[in-house]
């Protein structure tokens, strides 16, 4: 069992490689992202420091980014420091500020909002310490990263938003062909932090999935929510009591805590699992459903690991810090459709 997991993570590890060199231009040689920190191809002398600043770190995903990031750091010798912004965005500029005057060689964050990215990457940029983002992006020039020009991204390492979204709407679609249900009596939700531009595109990208799949025209419900299990049940469980007459439901979102919480307040509100098509983004919280046996409606979820992507950021930082490597405009980690009886092959644990 060990030199299989040892075979896969050298996989993974391979692919992760692939991926970032595949960010880089045409040519083979990495764009410099123009957005991220000071200092173009400056190595760092002495000893190497990171502050690496999560939004949400106690969610399921970037405690496992948080851990990969650290075990990559232990592999390098260098010093990394972890802080968990919540959703707070003073408290962002403020740990930003304070990364700075600890003398940390680089930061990696991952914004709570994204109007807060201009002020963090401005900061950056007047210390001279390089600057990288993981999962979400950060446009210099504006709070809107979809309305920002390629030239003000700040480099980032993560997924794409539009693929992931684009493989759970397709496993909806294919999901739902199973079904047989009338698409008269049948809704489409769709839940999300609208304000965050990542979750927007795999949103977009599951809606034209669905369609490219040969998904039927479903009359379709957009929810905002706060990315979390709580926020998506309360705001599906008020859509069910607004909709009594739909039998059949569909639940897509930007992460596994709104499809879970989106199914869970399905069941509450005595909807039951036969009746649902969840599949989720993440797999951390689907896969419990799955290792307890229950038969609630999530019918799959795609896998992202998070660690590997903590791994990616931390080793782009020290390349550049040690080396003078610049950052590719974007690095993907892989990703793999799970369900309750794959889910253990693709050798994640879940807690």
């Amino acid at each position: 069992m060990s030199e299989i997991r040892y075979r896969r993570g050298a996989a993974l590890t391979g692919a992760l490689a692939l991926a970032l060199t595949l960010g880089a231009c045409s040519s083979g040689k990495p764009a410099p992202a123009q957005g991220g920190g000071a200092g173009t191809g400056k190595k760092t002398d002495g000893p190497i420091s990171i502050a690496y600043l999560q939004k949400q770190g106690d969610q399921e995903y970037f405690v496992s980014e948080a851990a990969g990031a650290r075990k990559k750091a232990d592999e390098l010798g260098i010093k990394l420091t972890m802080v968990n912004l919540g959703n707070d965005a003073s408290k962002t500029i403020t740990e930003v500020k304070s990364a700075i005057a600890q003398k940390s060689s680089g930061i990696i964050i991952v914004v709570p909002e994204s109007a807060v990215g201009p002020q963090v990457a401005a900061e950056a940029k007047k210390a001279g310490i390089p600057l990288l983002t993981s999962d979400d992006q950060v446009c210099v020039s504006g709070p809107k990263p979809a309305a920002c020009g390629k030239a003000d991204l700040v480099a980032r390492v993560g997924f794409s938003g539009v693929q992931m979204g684009g493989e759970v709407g397709k496993r909806a679609a294919a999901e739902f062909a199973k079904t047989g249900w009338s698409p008269a009596d049948t809704r489409i939700v769709y839940a999300w932090k609208q304000d965050t531009t990542v979750c927007t595109d795999r949103i977009n990208g599951a809606k034209a999935a669905w369609k490219e799949a040969g998904g039927p025209d479903v009359q379709t419900i957009e929810l905002g929510t706060d990315n979390t299990p709580a926020g998506a049940q309360a705001k599906v469980e008020a859509t069910v009591t607004a909709n009594q007459e739909v039998k059949h439901w569909v639940v897509m979102g930007c992460n596994d805590e709104n499809v879970s919480g989106g199914v869970k307040g399905l069941n509450n509100a005595g909807v039951k699992g036969a009746d649902i098509v969840g599949v989720g983004l993440g797999a951390y919280l689907a896969c419990k459903d799955w290792q307890a046996g229950a038969d609630n409606g999530m019918k799959a979820a795609l896998y992202i690991p998070g660690d590997e992507v903590g791994k990616l950021a931390v080793q782009a930082m020290y390349d550049r810090l040690k080396n003078g490597t610049e950052f590719a405009p974007e690095a993907f980690a892989p990703t793999r459709m799970v369900d309750a009886g794959t889910w253990r092959d693709a050798g994640f644990g879940c807690k």
